[in-house]
Formats: structure tokens, C-alpha cells, sequence
């Protein structure tokens, strides 16, 4: 078992010995080396320099690699991203077991001949340093690496050394960069299962790509593409494919035989209509439409069985399929942003469904077969046209979130008694509303833990609020609040409050903007008082009940008496002077 080196004050770095996972510390100004030195004769001096394995040594602020790090030649996983790295130094050939080096977000420009020595690395990661990129050609002498990302590095032209000599490279990210192309060498990388091309340059995809049938994930996601090669039906094995918010207009139909394809996003485009053979996609479990011009889904692709999750944000759409419900995988549906004026009651048969927004639409009304949704726990109808709150939602006993805000649709007036019926429901949102009161059955939610009000008309919360012992966030910004349930504080897991532009008086305004903290001691200063108000109170009703008075009775009977006294003090210190005078 490995004991611990400590260097007070320290930077932690995790480490590996033998399988073991610990923890070193060291100084950033001290070399770990010059510790163990100091422990010269003690066995672990021996175990650090020659096996440790495992380094996580990122965002320490180095301007180069320790020395000490360099020293460790048995390291086989090194991690130094997020530091202030100028340079790679010569030393680095040191690591000749090393498999994986993370050297991103440092402002590295030149890449060293000796970092072509390492001959073992399998994942290199240079992304986001200001590399000069005629010295990439290094990386094409490390033959065997299988992983090389190079993501937003400014690179307009993909070095064709890499294409030549990396057949083994399994991973290539060139993300966020500014490329038009691929060179055709491209295609000697016949074992390649992911490429990463996101926010390029792209008009068009590489006719090249088409070739790597070994492809799994292609990811050409913010680019300028218009149209899709009829080539890429011959990628047989391809899961992903990520082509959102690009130009394209139609999807060849044989983008359909690739028949492993599970993952298909075409958010962001230009679609009309989606192929009539998409039911062929049969292993297909997330498809993303949203942001297109559909207006209408063809028949077939109720056909897609396994399809677990469907985006159709902001596609036109105002009705569905008839056999929309033969869609019996799916979990999770978006059909915000589009012109239905009711839930579909196809939607109703989809007993798996979780997730359904239908946010931003034109309904008026909820049609009561919504109770069907039996496992439904996720539901947006929030920026719609109801006029009062949509009872049918109340049958919906799974349903952990509801989001019925109005952004820009009718407002409601009020929430229902029967709220307490959602007895899972963990968070509300009903912001925007023109809401006066909240129901005080609103205690009888015990799992809500998400409260959002703001910008409504409350003038007043019910006291019952105060036994929602679950609450973290209770956003009430923007109401007409002038004071708070004495008994708020109770709230023990509320984490979060906010009052802002609200005319608060009780606690004072001022007081409300420093905080939770401040608004607690407030309240608890209030109720210490009231109750010793209670008490003097309770004390002089004892007195009275003693003296069989009313409280009026009490009052004379003590004005009497103290007139009676005034009285006898005026005649006795009139027979007193008598007195005086007698003896004089």
C-alpha cells in the first residue's frame, strides 16, 4: 500500500501506483523529485520514480512541465491541460510508455521533433493552443495513435502527413476550426470510427468520407452545407449522425440504408418533407427535426418502433399522423413552438411517454384522454391560450414537473384546491400569470421543491406554505408582497429566495435584498417578540380572571383606588399640619 508524500502548502495531483489510485501533494514552485530525494533511502522513493502511472497535474498554473513530472518514466497517462504551457520540451520522449497526453488550453505554438519518439501514445489532445501548423507534421511519426483532437486551433488545411502515416487512428476532432476541406488522402485512414468536424467551414460534405466505412460517428453539426452526398448510404456502420443547423433542404433516400444509424439529428435546417423510406431506419432511437418547415410527418415514420426520443420544435406541425401512437418506444416528445390547439389525442396512446412539451402552441383546451399519460412526469404547456387552469392536468398523478407559465398567452387568475392532487410534483413553474392567491392546499404537495411565482399579482402567501418542508427555490420576484408568513423560516431547505420588486414591508425592503439569511433573522426576531407579547397579555387576563373583572371593570376599579389613595395621602397631610400648628 502506498503512504503519502505531503509539501505543505501543496497542490494536489493524482497519481497511480500499481493500479492503487492516490493522492501527491506538491508545491507549484517545488520539484516532487527533490522530495523524494529527501527520502532517499525509503522504498517509496523508488515506487514514484518507476511506478507511477496515472498524473492529473491540469489548471495549476505552470508556464512548462516540471521537471519532477518529466522524471516519472513509467507514466502512462498524463494530464496537463488548462495550465499557462509555452513550450513542449525535449525531455518528453522520456515517456516512452506514456498511451494518453492531455495538453489542451495552454498556449503552446511549436510542436518538438521528440514528441514523434513516443511510440506508445495512443490519445493526443492539442486543441485550443496557438499552434503553428506546419509543425503537426511531428504527429504523423507517432504511428500507433488512435486518438488525435485538434479542436479550435484556427487550422484552415488538414496536414495530408497525417492521413499518410496515422492508419491506425480510430478518433480525429477537428471541431471549431476553419476548414473547407479534406484533403483525398483522408481515405488512408481506413480504420477511423469517429470524426468531429462541428463549426467549420464546410459547403458540402467530403465526397471522402463516404469511403471510411469503418465510420460510426460523423459530426458535421454548424456548418454551411447544402446537400447530402447519395455516397453516404455506403456508410454501413454508422450510429450518429449530427447535421443540425446547417442549409440543407432534402435528405437523399439513401441516407436510409444505413441501417445501424441510432442517433439522427437534422435540427436547424431548410427540410419541407423527410424521406418516405425512413421506416427503414429501424434501429433509429432519437431523431431531432425541430427548427425545419415540415408542416406535415409522413405516415411512415410511425413505422420507427424503437424510436425512443423525437424533437419536432418549431416545425409547422398542427396535426400528427393517425398512427401516431404506434410510436410505443417513445419516451420523450417536443412538439413546442407549433400550431396545435389541443393535445393530440394520438399523443394519448403513447403509455411510455415521459417528457412532452408542447410550450408556445395555440390550445385552449386539454382534452381529458391526457389522463392516460400514466408515466408521464415532465409536462410544458406554458405560453398557450387558457383562460383558467387545465383541470385534466390533475389526473396526471405521475407528474413530477409542470411548467404553465405565460410568456406571451392568456394569463390565469388562479390555481385550483385540487392542486394537491399531483402529489409527485416537484416543481412548478406558473410565472407570468395574473395570480392574486396562492391555494392553501398547496401544503399537501409534499415533494415540491420548486416554487417559481414571479411576475404574477400576488398580494398575500398562505401561511400553509410554511409546512412545505421539501422547498429549495422560491422565486416570488416581481408581485405586489408586503410581508412574509411568519413562520417562512421553518423552511429549513430552502436555498434559494428572491423577492426583488416587490413593495415588502414586513420585513422592509431594504432588509429583503441582503438575502435569505437576513430575511430568517428578521422573522424569528418578530416572533420572539410577538410571543413575549402573548405572554404579558396572558398574565394580565390571569390577573383579571383572579379578581372576577372584565377588562373594563379592571381598569375603573384600579382608577378608583388610585384616586382613593390620593385622597387619603391629601388628608393625612392635612391632619399633620393641624398638628403641627396645635403644638406650636
Amino acid at each position: 500500500m502506498s503512504e503519502l508524500i505531503e509539501c505543505p502548502p501543496g497542490h494536489m495531483f493524482k497519481v497511480r501506483f500499481s493500479n492503487v489510485v492516490t493522492s501527491l501533494f506538491l508545491d507549484a514552485n517545488e520539484q516532487i523529485w527533490e522530495t523524494v530525494q529527501a527520502k532517499e533511502e525509503s522504498e517509496f522513493s523508488n515506487a514514484v520514480k518507476h511506478h507511477v502511472f496515472f498524473m492529473d497535474s491540469a489548471q495549476q498554473k505552470h508556464t512548462e512541465i516540471p521537471v519532477s513530472i518529466l522524471d516519472l518514466e513509467d507514466l502512462e497517462e498524463l494530464h496537463l491541460e488548462k495550465n499557462l504551457i509555452e513550450v513542449i520540451p525535449k525531455e518528453i520522449c522520456h515517456f516512452q510508455n506514456i498511451k494518453v497526453l492531455y495538453l489542451n488550453n495552454n498556449n503552446i505554438i511549436d510542436i518538438c521533433e521528440e514528441l514523434g519518439e513516443l511510440q506508445n501514445l495512443q490519445s493526443l489532445d492539442l486543441s485550443s493552443n496557438p499552434l503553428n501548423h506546419k509543425s503537426l507534421d511531428v504527429i504523423s511519426k507517432i504511428h500507433r495513435l488512435q486518438e488525435l483532437r485538434l479542436y479550435d486551433i484556427n487550422l484552415e488545411e488538414f496536414p495530408v502527413q497525417l492521413c499518410k502515416h496515422l492508419h491506425h487512428l480510430q478518433l480525429l476532432g477537428l471541431s471549431n476550426n476553419k476548414l473547407k476541406s479534406l484533403p483525398p488522402e483522408v481515405t488512408n485512414l481506413i480504420h477511423l470510427k469517429e470524426i468531429y468536424l462541428q463549426n467549420n467551414a464546410f459547403q458540402s460534405l467530403p465526397i471522402q468520407i463516404c469511403a471510411l466505412t469503418a465510420l460510426q460517428v460523423v459530426d458535421l453539426e454548424k456548418n454551411k452545407l447544402t446537400s447530402l452526398p447519395a455516397d453516404i448510404g455506403s456508410l454501413c456502420n454508422l450510429v450518429k449522425l449530427f447535421m443540425s443547423f446547417n442549409k440543407l433542404s432534402f435528405i437523399p433516400k439513401t441516407l436510409c440504408q444505413c441501417k445501424k444509424l441510432a442517433v439522427l439529428d437534422l435540427s436547424g435546417n431548410r427540410l419541407h418533407k423527410l424521406p418516405h423510406d425512413i421506416s427503414e431506419l429501424k434501429a433509429l432511437n432519437e431523431l431531432g427535426l425541430s427548427n425545419n418547415e415540415l408542416k406535415m410527418l409522413p405516415p411512415t415514420i410511425c413505422q420507427l418502433r424503437r424510436l425512443n426520443v423525437l424533437y419536432l420544435k418549431n416545425t409547422g406541425l398542427s396535426t400528427l399522423p393517425a398512427t401516431f401512437a404506434e410510436l410505443e418506444s417513445l419516451t420523450i416528445l417536443d412538439l413546442s413552438q407549433n400550431s396545435f390547439t389541443d393535445c393530440p389525442h394520438e399523443i394519448c396512446g403513447l403509455i411510455q411517454l415521459q417528457v412532452l412539451s408542447m410550450d408556445d402552441n395555440l390550445m385552449s383546451t386539454l382534452t381529458p384522454e391526457v389522463r392516460s399519460l400514466k408515466n408521464l412526469s415532465y409536462f410544458g404547456i406554458t405560453g398557450n391560450r387558457f383562460t383558467a387552469f387545465p383541470e385534466n392536468v390533475l389526473q396526471l398523478e405521475s407528474l413530477e414537473k409542470l411548467y404553465i407559465g405565460q410568456d406571451h398567452g392568456l394569463q390565469l387568475s388562479s390555481l385550483p384546491d385540487d392542486i394537491f392532487m399531483l402529489k409527485n410534483l416537484k416543481e412548478l413553474y406558473i410565472e407570468n400569470n395574473n395570480l392574486e392567491f396562492l391555494p392553501s392546499t398547496l401544503n399537501l404537495l409534499h415533494n415540491l421543491e420548486v416554487l417559481d411565482c414571479h411576475n404574477n399579482n400576488l398580494k398575500q402567501l398562505p401561511d400553509t406554505i410554511c409546512q412545505l418542508h421539501g422547498l429549495q427555490k422560491l422565486l416570488l420576484q416581481n408581485n405586489q408582497l408586503t410581508s412574509l408568513p411568519e413562520n417562512l423560516d421553518r423552511l429549513h431547505k430552502l436555498e434559494r429566495l428572491l423577492l426583488d420588486d416587490n413593495p415588502m414591508v414586513n420585513p422592509p425592503l431594504d432588509l429583503c435584498s441582503l438575502g435569505k439569511s437576513a430575511i430568517w433573522e428578521y422573522l424569528q426576531e418578530r416572533r420572539q417578540k410577538h410571543m413575549l407579547a402573548t405572554k404579558i397579555q396572558a398574565l394580565w387576563r390571569g390577573v383579571m380572571v383572579r379578581k372576577g373583572l372584565g377588562p373594563y371593570a379592571y381598569l375603573l376599579q384600579i382608577r378608583k383606588k388610585g384616586k382613593k389613595s390620593k385622597k387619603d395621602t391629601k388628608g393625612k397631610n392635612k391632619s399633620k399640619k393641624r398638628n403641627l400648628k396645635g403644638k406650636k
